[in-house]
């Protein structure tokens, strides 16, 4: 029979082979490995333009022209071209090119799920994200724009009950 008296929960440390390789002697300091990578981050976004306009036209290329012409799995390829927009956007000094792709990544995940895509709302979702790589919305945030952010996110809870946005007006 358990001992009733005693219920509490031990814990212990576990000591993972991450842990162990991260306290070996070596290396370099953490302020060299920060310098080395904003470095490398520097020297990415020379090229982070031409890599942007290629990430945006391989949605373009995979969406769906006609209702009944699909590519089988487009939606996972325009998705995984939206995830490197998103992760990478604020990294380069784009906030709302992060924003904006993360929303699409929602409503991407809202058709993997079942709800039926909208071309209106794919496409202002990819001249949002167009519109966001320019020189002059580089530096702004989501919140410079809260019309955008606000309909955008709106848009999103639609796609993601399945709801027409052209129907809520």
């Amino acid at each position: 029979m358990a001992d009733s008296d005693n219920n509490e929960a031990k814990t212990f440390p576990v000591d993972s082979r991450f842990q162990q390789l991260a306290r070996r002697p070596g290396g370099i300091p953490r302020a060299e490995a920060i310098e080395r990578a904003q470095s490398k981050v520097d020297e990415i976004k020379v090229t982070f333009s031409d890599w942007f306009d290629q990430q945006v036209q391989a949605i373009v290329d995979v969406l769906p022209k006609t209702d009944d012409a699909r590519i089988v799995n487009w939606v996972d390829i325009a998705h995984f071209h939206c995830r490197q927009l998103r992760d990478v956007g604020t990294t380069m000094g784009f906030q709302l090119v992060t924003f904006i792709a993360g929303n699409f990544c929602e409503v991407l995940d809202a058709i993997k799920a079942g709800a039926e895509p909208n071309k209106d709302l794919i496409n202002l979702h990819v001249e949002a994200l167009r519109m966001s790589k320019q020189d002059r919305y580089q530096r702004m945030t989501p919140a410079d724009f809260p019309e955008l952010s606000s309909g955008l996110n709106r848009l999103v809870a639609l796609a993601k009950t399945g709801a027409d946005p052209q129907q809520d007006n």
